[in-house]
């Protein structure tokens, strides 16, 4: 991890426009990615594709680190720009992560800024340009809230709207336990929904209700409908990190993991994760992973709603606010209220309005230094680590999108 040695804090210039990928490293860039995914045995089919050119507007899931490699196959023999998260220009270099397309962006921050580089891509430099909605890896194989401005964006950028779906790629590294890949075998769907000329006549609200649709998926329910089964003897471990409240005495913070066995600390409760992503109990009912990850849900949702949902946290802070690299801020205390978060570090006081981020950024082992969640303004990002055995990155998720929607219970 690069490391910002004299605490520079000039932000990074998300105003500097994008480049097309530099010819010698295309190479790279597609031999690279066939590489990394040749295990899977990734297949690409092409749905409406025939007689489309760039550019076009490119809307894919992202289910985990995979997309990355599948997505320049996918648009192969084309050149394309991808709107990427900061870290990505502090772990590879800003002069490589823009050699390879890609546009910053600060994860839930809206920044006029990076609707211009994406048309300025489009139009200008006639690029294809990938846009991952979900901003995130796939907590629990399923679809993360997608923003409702995405039929707005479409219609202002006045190209074709192409949608690149994947399978297998949670499965193969699940957010919880990216450092253990697993085989399994990838598919990717790259479809155009919509002509210029078909987007011209829909209106916005059709266009989002479509992409939505489009953007779906359930991976555990594909993996049974596929029978693809996954023997690795560790297939659990991590999991408690998305699971981590107990189903059968509702304890929170207690669950553990190891093997392909899923536990509960406090009552002693077990589940087998099977080879095809059930969980499996001899006492206790069956649980499927996305069910379990929406019970959690409605759990911190009924905490708020009663007024005993609490997050004040003993903190430690990293700054990220440009390509240089992360230093720390040293130890500070997180507050998570109704009307947003209160970072206090440093003698001060940051805070981050809820209404203004349509979801909290979680991450579960970061680069190995353990659970996170990430909060940022236009300037930088903060990347937030605790020891508190309360400090779970989901549970402070599912409450910012409940704050988020004004507590309405509409589901996301």
């Amino acid at each position: 991890m690069l490391r910002n040695t004299k605490k520079d804090m000039t932000p990074f210039a998300m105003e500097k426009k994008p480049v097309k990928q530099y010819p010698f490293l295309l190479p790279l860039i597609w031999g690279g990615a066939w590489l990394m995914t040749r295990r899977y045995g990734l297949k690409i089919k092409k749905v409406n594709m025939e007689h489309l050119r760039p550019p076009y507007l490119v809307l894919s899931t992202h289910q985990g680190f995979s997309d990355y490699y599948i997505a320049p196959l996918a648009l192969f023999p084309h050149r394309a720009n991808y709107v990427s998260d900061m870290e990505g220009f502090a772990a590879f270099g800003e002069w490589l992560y823009r050699g390879i397309g890609c546009i910053g962006k600060r994860r839930y921050v809206s920044d006029i800024k990076v609707v211009k580089n994406i048309s300025y891509a489009l139009h200008k430099n006639r690029q294809i340009v990938a846009v991952f909605p979900e901003s995130r890896h796939s907590n629990a194989g399923t679809t993360a809230y997608i923003p409702k401005n995405m039929g707005k964006l479409a219609k202002l950028m006045d190209v074709p709207v192409v949608m690149l779906t994947v399978h297998g790629s949670y499965l193969a590294g699940p957010f919880w336990d990216e450092e253990h890949p697993r085989k399994v075998p990838m598919r990717a769907k790259l479809e155009c929904i919509y002509t210029k000329e078909e987007l011209d006549r829909a209106e916005e609200e059709e266009i989002q209700r479509k992409i939505e649709a489009c953007l779906q998926y359930d991976e555990y329910r594909w993996q049974r409908e596929e029978k693809i089964a996954v023997r690795y003897p560790r297939r659990a471990e991590g999991l408690h990190m998305a699971l981590y409240q107990c189903r059968a005495c509702h304890t929170p913070f207690r669950m553990n993991s190891k093997g392909c066995r899923l536990f509960c600390e406090s009552c002693g409760a077990e589940w087998e994760m099977d080879e095809y992503g059930r969980l499996l109990g001899e006492k206790n009912a069956p649980a499927a992973i996305p069910d379990w990850y929406e019970w959690e849900r409605g759990q911190v949702e009924k905490e708020i709603t009663s007024g005993t949902y609490r997050c004040e946290l003993p903190v430690r802070v990293e700054a990220l606010p440009n390509a240089k690299g992360f230093f720390s801020l040293g130890e500070g205390r997180l507050i998570q209220e109704e009307k947003g978060f209160t970072l206090s570090v440093q003698d001060r006081e940051l805070f981050f309005d809820h209404r203004s981020r349509e979801s909290v950024q979680t991450e579960y082992n970061y680069r190995g230094r353990g659970p996170c969640i990430v909060l940022s303004d236009k300037d930088c990002c903060y990347y937030i680590y605790s020891d508190s055995p309360e400090f779970n990155p989901t549970r402070i998720q599912f409450a910012g999108e409940y704050y988020y929607r004004g507590g309405n219970g509409v589901s996301v």
